[in-house]
């Protein structure tokens, strides 16, 4: 005698085999129809079908001078930004957190050896680059009265009395390419 069960069927003739067979696909079918028809019951538009329309036309050649965007004339005369703002969009990232040897501003320790080798040699690295500080701090746009400005705001915080440089008179500006020479306090 053998422990072992028997597996017995639900189906255990032909007949219901063809029943269960047809029913499953009779179900299958009646899904699919039934998912189509959700699918299409609403009213849809393609995609860019409204593209056409004058709303949409007007929304796509709107100036850009409507949709947010600062428009800066570049034959205007340039306004030059003071030092405070120069350290803070460019120098503050290297020069606040002392990033790749960059000395702290405000840190008198760290800057007195460079404040002593004069104005005109920090103003040159500050132009030029140095180890790895870049010219002009990484913005090429910033001319040279703007980097001279901020050398003096950094300085000045770190201990130095320099004065800060004048903007050169706009004929003087065009011919001299050199920044102002500042004088000690």
């Amino acid at each position: 005698m053998s422990d072992a069960q028997e597996h017995q069927s639900l189906i255990r003739t032909p007949k219901q085999l063809v029943v269960a067979v047809t029913g499953f696909f009779l179900i299958i079918v009646l899904g699919i129809i039934l998912l189509v028809t959700f699918v299409t019951s609403s009213p849809t538009t393609g995609a860019g079908s409204e593209g056409q329309l004058s709303e949409a036309i007007a929304a796509r050649v709107q100036p850009v001078a409507e949709q947010g965007f600062t428009l800066i004339d570049a034959n205007a005369p340039r306004v030059l930004q003071a030092g405070a703002a120069v350290y803070t969009t460019t120098c503050a990232a290297c020069h606040d957190s002392g990033m790749a040897g960059a000395p702290k501003t405000g840190d008198n320790a760290g800057w007195s050896s460079r404040l002593a080798q004069g104005y005109d040699t920090l103003l040159k690295h500050a132009i030029d680059g140095i180890r790895a500080m870049p010219a002009k701090g990484g913005n090429p746009d910033l001319d040279d009265i703007e980097v001279a400005r901020a050398v003096v705001f950094m300085s000045n915080k770190s201990g130095a009395k320099f004065a800060e440089p004048a903007e050169p008179a706009p004929a003087a500006a065009a011919t001299a390419g050199a920044a102002a020479d500042p004088t000690v306090q």
